[in-house]
């Protein structure tokens, strides 16, 4: 445990293990909440939240676990899903990502986060480059931003033509309805913030020289056309919502909220069962008593700095 100085005294190995598991979480919301002093000039608003950040932790713990659960049972009955992820740029779809996927193993729930499409993906059928991405049995695969670029980034910024748009707006029923009749179950999320709240959070990326990289030419145009992507979300949730595949939308103004409220949600939606495992034990381990350990040589190891 820390002493009072600050220094590392002694501790368990199986204290200083957990210790390190719970720190990973502990260092992303570091990250949520350090700010430039140059940002705290700009603005004095002050942020309301009605969730306790003991009980924010304790709770997303709680789904972690769950999802581990869901895990298990996705491998154990072959399920496939989807889930996708879409909203106005900064609204913490990454932040909800980055949770669901924290304690899960990475062979069974991937993130697909596509480029920009190639000159040669430009000719293709519209919905060519997503279909790679799709999961085989005992996946899950979550769309950090999907297919829905035409209906948003593309069609606001003139990328696509509207006749391209109303294609898309045409194709994609039959297109999520045939993911759906071929076993995947399919969630769609869009995650809601207000004007403000962007504008805040673009503020942050742009003063806090860890974040720039978050920062594009088209999230800097999502502020100037504003209510085009509004008009174009509004379009996108009426022509897309299907019974085989609805939207839902999670208000985003609160992180920690936003992220507990999306994956309590979506363990909801899937009829997962706790799965039973055989009971492991650890082997003893073989040893040959004529076995010499080799010296390795010392200029091979990593400098101790710390």
């Amino acid at each position: 445990m820390d002493t009072e100085d600050g220094t590392t005294g002694e501790q368990s190995w199986i204290d200083a293990e957990l210790q390190d598991s719970f720190d990973e979480e502990l260092e992303m919301e570091i990250d949520d909440i350090r700010v430039s002093r140059e940002l705290r000039s700009i603005t004095t608003l002050k942020h309301k939240s009605t969730l306790e950040r003991r009980a924010y932790f304790h709770e997303l713990l709680r789904l972690q676990a769950e999802l581990v659960k869901l895990q298990d049972w996705v491998e154990h009955t072959n399920a496939k899903i989807v889930v996708i992820f879409e909203g106005r740029d900064s609204a913490g779809k990454g932040g909800v990502i980055k949770r669901i996927t924290q304690r899960l193993n990475p062979r069974i729930c991937r993130v697909a986060a596509l480029p920009a499409p190639s000159e040669r993906e430009k000719s293709q059928w519209y919905f060519q480059r997503y279909v790679p991405y799709l999961p085989a049995g005992g996946e899950i695969v979550l769309f950090d931003r999907s297919w829905y670029n035409r209906a948003g980034v593309e069609r606001v910024m003139g990328f696509a033509s509207p006749d391209q748009v109303e294609q898309f707006y045409n194709d994609v029923p039959d297109f999520e309805r045939m993911l759906v009749r071929s076993g995947i179950t399919l969630i769609k999320y869009w995650f809601s913030i207000t004007d403000q709240e962007q504008q805040l959070r673009f503020l942050m990326r742009i003063h806090d020289p860890m974040k720039q990289w978050k920062l594009s030419p088209m999230d800097l145009q999502s502020r100037v056309r504003w209510e085009a992507y509004t008009k174009a979300k509004e379009e996108m949730l009426e022509r897309t919502n299907i019974d085989e595949a609805h939207w839902w939308i999670v208000e985003g103004n609160d992180k920690k909220q936003a992220r507990l409220n999306c994956i309590s949600h979506f363990l909801r939606q899937i009829p997962y069962k706790e799965v039973e495992h055989d009971l492991v034990t650890l082997p003893d381990r073989v040893s040959n008593p004529d076995y010499e350990r080799k010296i390795l040589p010392d200029e091979l190891y990593v400098r101790k700095e710390f």
